[in-house]
């Protein structure tokens, strides 16, 4: 019988939610290797919300069929823990987990694959096909995170085109088609489109926006924070954890005032 792993809402507003976990078939060629990208749960790791919200939408998806595309993306500033939220997802279904940075120096050949060159032992060369960052993990269960989707170029993005649409698959310059399995989970993350504060981001294509839902993620509050504090630092005094929390509310509020002086650097 198959493990199952349950999430509870923080809020106690909502029915816990059971989910069995994903497997990681023992045939498959790079088993090994995907095994060991299974993330440990963070001990000090507090569930603010996002991990039941996460779990809420894995129980739709599983009650859709495979044809229609479902994929999230988180929008936040640097230190709400949108990464975070989503390795440890990964670790309490067990997938493997592969973040992938869009950043400017990413290109569709990297994220896809080429075609290299390799001796062939007789002086001579022949030509293999190597799977690029995506492509590899698409090729077993796998929990994907495309790190700063707005700070990829418009030609690696235009190549994802086909993978997050209805299509599901990407097709390969070696005539190979890729589909999406029913084990794996696409997601993305990225920073507020604000020149001030996230260099090289940019407003995202509506082609590829449309693409994706995209759910807000907001700085915790002090309540949160300090119930954070205390997880990670329980003999912490408590005059410590009520500055701390002051502190860090007061630069967390600086990066979304509307005057710039106010902007504190973390």
């Amino acid at each position: 019988m198959a493990k199952s792993v349950t999430f509870e809402d923080p809020t106690g507003e909502g029915k816990p939610i059971s989910l069995k976990v994903f497997e990681v078939p023992k045939d498959l060629p790079d088993y090994d290797q995907r095994i060991s990208k299974i993330p440990e749960a963070d001990p000090y790791y507090l569930d603010l919300g996002m991990l039941y919200k996460l779990a809420r939408l894995e129980e739709v998806r599983r009650g859709i069929d495979d044809k229609t595309p479902l994929h999230m993306a988180l929008r936040g500033h640097m230190g709400t823990g949108k990464d975070h939220d989503l390795e440890q997802f990964a670790a309490a279904l067990l997938l493997p987990y592969y973040r992938i940075p869009l950043t400017g120096e990413v290109r569709d050949i990297t994220l896809i694959g080429s075609v290299t060159l390799h001796g062939d032992g007789k002086g001579g060369t022949e030509s293999r096909w190597q799977d690029g960052d995506i492509t590899r993990a698409l090729r077993g269960p796998a929990l994907i995170n495309l790190s700063e989707l707005n700070a990829a170029g418009a030609e690696t993005l235009f190549a994802l085109h086909g993978l997050l649409d209805r299509h599901q698959a990407l097709d390969l310059p070696n005539g190979e088609t890729v589909k999406l399995r029913n084990d794996t989970r696409l997601f993305g993350t990225m920073n507020p489109t604000d020149l001030r504060d996230y260099a090289g981001t940019q407003t995202l294509n509506k082609a590829f926006a449309d693409r994706w839902v995209i759910w807000e993620k907001d700085f915790p509050t002090d309540v949160q924070l300090a119930a954070m504090l205390r997880r990670r630092y329980p003999k912490m005094h408590d005059d410590y954890v009520e500055s701390i929390t002051s502190l860090s509310v007061e630069v967390n509020d600086s990066f979304t005032a509307t005057d710039s002086r106010t902007r504190v650097e973390t």
